[in-house]
């Protein structure tokens, strides 16, 4: 079982922790929400829960919870510029559709 994460994803999440002044690194995880049933949520993480599972990539750590892993596992994190946009990317395995706007899907 695996999280990884591109260079500019983690690049990302580093200079961000360090301008936060705290963090041990960023939980990535699932709930229920969106019109294709799952959504993504990210947050940082100051303390880890007993059933966080920790994967390091790239120097940052990645945190997910036990019952998320089983939706993420194997996903990769990246952060896309596109024009004035910008905004991390979940490449995922795991799913089966995705909806129009892209902030929820299925497996």
């Amino acid at each position: 079982m695996a999280i990884t994460m591109t260079e500019p994803a983690a690049k990302h999440v580093a200079d961000f922790l360090v301008n936060r002044g705290k963090g041990i690194g960023l939980r990535l995880g699932v709930k229920t929400s969106g019109c294709s049933g799952m959504a993504y949520v990210l947050e940082f993480v100051d303390v880890l829960n007993e059933d966080d599972e920790v994967f390091t990539d790239k120097g940052v750590s990645i945190i997910v919870d036990k019952k998320s892993l089983v939706y993420l596992n194997g996903t990769e994190l990246d952060f896309v510029k596109e024009g004035l946009n910008e905004g991390f990317e979940f490449n995922n395995p795991n799913t089966d559709g995705e909806c129009g706007c892209g902030e929820s899907f299925s497996v």
